[in-house]
């Protein structure tokens, strides 16, 4: 089950948005980065049902796997695993997370990934 559509991030004013003005959490898999909302930038993007609501994007690079199979995979299976625990109550947090997994191979690594997603997720401290 993917992100629902409102909850997504797009556009590259977004992520660079988000890289210059985010607050980092390093783990051994993946790094979250932590910004707080900026809705004009979704106008552009006909976005206006849920301008201030949480959003969430992760990505996973080529580096982790040639093959895009195995990186939507992953993307899934960590959209699945945050969607579980995520309640409607969370969804007018005014933050948007972008997750980055780092290069390496996750083949045999799901649990170790799912463990740290939640860990890093927890330190945030924006969904308690």
């Amino acid at each position: 089950m993917a992100l629902p559509k409102r909850m997504r991030l797009k556009g590259h004013r977004t992520f660079k948005y988000i890289h210059e003005n985010s607050k980092k959490y390093y783990g051994k898999l993946m790094d979250f980065k932590i910004a707080k909302s900026s809705p004009q930038i979704l106008l552009s993007h006909k976005n206006f049902n849920f301008p201030n609501n949480f959003k969430l994007a992760i990505t996973v690079s080529k580096k982790v796997s040639k093959k895009s199979v195995v990186r939507n995979k992953i993307r899934r299976l960590l959209q699945e695993n945050f969607l579980k625990d995520f309640k409607k109550k969370h969804n007018h947090i005014p933050y948007w997370v972008v997750v980055n997994l780092k290069s390496g191979s996750f083949y045999n690594y799901e649990t170790e990934l799912l463990r740290e997603f939640q860990t890093l997720f927890f330190k945030t401290g924006l969904l308690k």
